[in-house]
């Protein structure tokens, strides 16, 4: 099954969305492909736990996430929550129309919010051009699942 959530990436000042997408196959391997640092690829393990201490099923399946565009370095462990919202969506064990939002936050394994480096006083702290620019994309609520 595929699946596609948005996020975004920060470089210096600027904003660009991301997209993150999975593919699911008959195999027990975890791959994130993009152009993800080392904090990006650690997700795999951050969000296999969150998604099993939230009281859901890690699907136990060959899954691959692509962070586009490929060309744009992915920093931080922000793309923990979008990797786990999409594989909870692709997977159907939650619904929800996700076109205009934007998912970015990192988990930790018992599957709570932890800090992300874009929210200022509980609130996101992001580029208004991204959101200005991105065709009616809206912010993350505080509150997802």
């Amino acid at each position: 099954m595929l699946a596609k959530v948005n996020s975004c990436a920060v470089v210096g000042l600027e904003g660009y969305l991301v997209q993150v997408k999975w593919i699911f196959t008959v195999c027990l391997n975890f791959f994130v492909v993009g152009l993800p640092d080392e904090a990006v690829q650690e997700a795999r393990e951050r969000v296999r736990g969150a998604i099993r201490n939230s009281g859901f099923t890690f699907p136990m399946r060959r899954i691959a996430v692509n962070l586009a565009p490929a060309d744009l370095k992915k920093e931080g462990p922000a793309y923990d929550l979008p990797i786990a919202v999409g594989i909870l969506l692709a997977t159907e064990q939650i619904a929800a129309d996700v076109t205009k939002t934007v998912f970015l936050g990192e988990l930790s394994l018992t599957g709570r919010c932890a800090h992300a480096r874009y929210f200022a006083h509980g609130r996101p702290a992001l580029p208004e051009g991204l959101y200005r620019d991105s065709g009616g994309l809206r912010r993350t609520p505080q509150k997802l699942l």
